[in-house]
């Protein structure tokens, strides 16, 4: 996957999916590169110089899905997705219909599961069949990033086969939970992943991509032995290129939330003493974007 634009400017627009399985509909942001300048633009509750409904830039361009954590939002990757838009990526960034921080009532259940890898492979199938998308994205080059549940949602789409819990059905029953991968997906990025539905011995043995992972050293959600199955479960552990973020926690791999965002009541917003979140994020934006080359 290589990019052949210059690092430029981010451009992004917001578009409306359609999950016919569900009949609902659920939103995404764009970014991607473009020559036009930014300005100042409010996302949420954030501000972010892009360039608004700007025209894509020249070239054959890979394209990037980020999964947000399970009540999350796609804008709290903000600062990542215009980074990899600035050097040439097209990136999407679904937000999970009732998995997220505005409506969170499939959180623990077998159908968010199953529904998650669903929601990218129909974000996949846009970019694929938008005009102004689908003559400049390059086939097979498409990368998933996917923090905390977005890490299970990413492993599932790239060949995962996940087994839930009992507390995950109404009939209290461990199964298979049916979800289909996409051999679009040639990359993954697991950041502070959660993975224990993989926990079967052949449940990543058919996901062959090569995967950057990172973990935190203090992180109560997903400790590090989530990390361990995904190195001890896919087919060639030497395609996984793993690290753990010293003194980092499960919420550092979120973009840095203004000063008027930060609170003790807002966990997100939280990290264990002496982390520095905007120098972190300068080397995760350069990480990331170093491995999707």
């Amino acid at each position: 996957m290589k990019p052949n634009h210059r690092k430029g400017y981010a451009g992004y627009l917001e578009v409306q999916l359609f999950d016919s399985s569900q009949g609902i509909g659920y939103p995404m942001t764009v970014m991607y590169p473009t020559d036009q300048p930014e300005q100042e633009e409010r996302l949420g509750p954030y501000l972010l110089g892009l360039a608004r409904d700007a025209e894509l830039s020249e070239g054959e361009l890979p394209l990037v899905l980020i999964s947000h954590g399970t009540g999350g939002s796609p804008l709290v990757y903000r600062t990542l997705a215009r980074h990899l838009a600035r050097n040439g990526f097209i990136v999407g960034m679904p937000e999970h219909p009732h998995n997220n921080r505005n409506d969170n009532s499939l959180e623990g259940t077998i159908q968010n599961l199953a529904n998650r890898p669903r929601h990218l492979r129909l974000a996949i199938d846009w970019f694929f069949e938008q005009e102004t998308f689908r003559r400049r994205i390059q086939t097979h080059a498409v990368s998933v990033i996917g923090h905390s549940l977005g890490g299970y949602t990413a492993l599932a789409v790239a060949g995962g086969l996940p087994t839930s819990f009992p507390q995950e059905s109404a009939d209290g029953q461990s199964r298979s939970i049916e979800v289909v991968s996409d051999d679009r997906v040639s990359a993954l990025v697991l950041l502070a992943p959660a993975t224990v539905w993989f926990r079967a011995d052949d449940a990543l043995r058919a996901v062959h991509a090569p995967i950057l992972m990172l973990d935190a050293e203090k992180d109560p959600y997903t400790p590090s032995f989530h990390a361990q199955l995904v190195m001890k479960g896919v087919a060639d552990p030497s395609k996984v290129r793993y690290r753990t973020v010293d003194n980092a926690g499960h919420f550092s791999f979120l973009s840095p939330f203004p000063p008027s965002m930060k609170s003790p009541s807002f966990l997100p917003s939280q990290d264990p003493p002496g982390f520095d979140r905007d120098s972190f994020h300068e080397w995760l934006n350069d990480e990331v974007l170093s491995f999707l080359r």
